[in-house]
């Protein structure tokens, strides 16, 4: 019984020993373990003799001929912080400039060239505007068009404060959007400038100056926009529209916003000369009394002077109706 037992127990035995050096071979369902089933290709190296080297799969006291490789681990980039991304200005194409838009066929500049300026954008009595420049600045045509008016005299007085002589010295024109602009308070008018003349967008007219009611104040230049009329309707030469809007559209870059349409509009509405209603007379001189003398003084007719060419003032032949 005792012989009975120990067979068994080398049965068992060897029926592990079996199945280990199985699962050695091709480990659990078919996958190798420890070492590939089907060792690499590998070709075959010369000893110090000639010979062949040891097969580290033959030969356990083999080493391996190969060292193993090892990937350069990439340096990672610094994370980006709000700091970093607002240092880095994105990069992009330079912006595309786009011109305002085309509002009419006409082109229009600023009045007044090459100097600082400022000017009202309000109605106070007329409707017109004050444009504040140095005295000697350039008043330039704001459009192409024709002289209309010259007046070369300053024939203002504060006696008298006439309406008519309010602006001194003033040239207009009419320009070839068949609106009449003035400019006056000036201290000269330029040479060749004279009814009929033709004169181009930017062309200087006459200077800065403090002519007319301007004289107790600073250099402006009295801008004023209406339509053609004869000499006689002085007051519509004045101002009829108001300026500012156009003015700081023809400043600012948008030079093709015209007052045509706004002109003929009123003129339509009003008429082409209607009646003035504003600052129409100046003051009322009254005439100092005679007194009578016992010794009658001598009189001496004054003789008559020829006026200087230059304050003859020019007018535009056209008649009043």
């Amino acid at each position: 019984m005792r012989s009975g037992l120990i067979g068994r127990w080398a049965a068992v035995t060897g029926a592990v020993l079996l199945t280990g050096a199985c699962t050695q071979a091709t480990g659990l369902a078919g996958v190798g373990v420890g070492r590939s089933a089907t060792p690499p290709a590998t070709v075959p190296a010369s000893g110090p003799a000639g010979g062949t080297a040891a097969d580290p799969t033959t030969d356990p006291a083999a080493e391996p001929t190969t060292e193993p490789t090892t990937e350069p681990t990439p340096s990672a980039s610094p994370a980006p912080t709000p700091e970093r991304q607002a240092a880095e200005r994105p990069k992009g194409d330079d912006p595309v400039k786009v011109p305002p838009p085309k509002l009419s066929k006409y082109t229009y500049t600023f009045p007044v060239k090459g100097c600082k300026v400022s000017y009202q954008r309000k109605l106070l009595v007329l409707p017109k505007t004050t444009i504040w420049a140095k005295e000697g600045c350039s008043f330039v045509a704001p459009v192409d068009g024709v002289v209309d008016e010259v007046n070369l005299t300053d024939t203002w007085s504060p006696a008298t404060d006439a309406g008519a002589a309010r602006e001194g010295r003033f040239v207009t024109i009419i320009g070839v959007d068949g609106v009449r602009y003035l400019g006056g308070h000036l201290s000269s008018v330029a040479d060749g400038i004279k009814p009929g003349t033709k004169v181009k967008g930017g062309q200087v007219l006459g200077k800065v100056g403090r002519s007319g009611n301007a004289r107790d104040t600073g250099p402006n230049l009295y801008f004023a926009i209406s339509w053609k009329t004869g000499p006689a309707y002085w007051w519509v030469r004045r101002g009829m529209v108001k300026p500012w809007d156009y003015l700081d559209a023809w400043r600012k870059g948008n030079r093709t916003l015209s007052p045509r349409e706004e002109t003929l509009k009123l003129r339509k509405k009003l008429g082409e000369t209607p009646a003035c209603t504003v600052q129409c007379t100046g003051k009322v001189v009254v005439a100092p009394v005679q007194t009578t003398s016992s010794t009658p003084k001598p009189t001496r007719k004054p003789q008559k002077q020829k006026p200087r060419e230059e304050e003859i003032a020019t007018l535009n032949p056209t008649a009043a109706s």
